[in-house]
């Protein structure tokens, strides 16, 4: 069994920026040159998350409107009184920092209207990564 790991960098614009990483993914995958296995897609932070969803404008829209009604911004939390971000923390706790997907015969396996983004949960633009982690052989 081999392990390959890669890092993403990049910069987001602040709260619920949702960027499409499907790309970036399939082309660790290939590189990899694991045949079959899973890759692991995991976020370090508190305040990012990364999801599978359609890359479609209206219903990235609507994803970022249920995450403002499910957890409101002001809503006088305990948390975050200064950088005043517990609706960050919260919104990503419910969406979770990894997304694990299959690799059969050298690709990666996913839906046709399945995208993988990464989510921008924090109140500010900030810098971040992406941890990617292919397994198999």
């Amino acid at each position: 069994m081999r392990v390959v790991r890669k890092e993403l960098r990049f910069s987001t614009r602040g709260e619920i920026d949702l960027i499409d990483i499907t790309d970036e993914v399939e082309r660790f995958v290939a590189e990899s040159e694991i045949t079959n296995g899973q890759v692991l897609i995991f976020v370090p932070g508190a305040t990012g998350a990364v999801v599978a969803i359609e890359h479609e404008e209206g219903l990235l829209e609507d994803f970022r409107r249920l995450l403002r009604e499910l957890v409101p911004k002001e809503k006088g939390y305990l948390h975050g009184r200064i950088d005043d971000n517990a609706h960050s923390h919260l919104r990503a706790t419910l969406l979770g920092p990894s997304l694990v997907f299959p690799i059969i015969d050298g690709e990666l396996v996913r839906g046709t209207w399945q995208q993988i983004f990464f989510v921008e949960l924090d109140t500010r633009p900030r810098k971040r990564k992406v941890i990617l982690q292919a397994i198999g052989d």
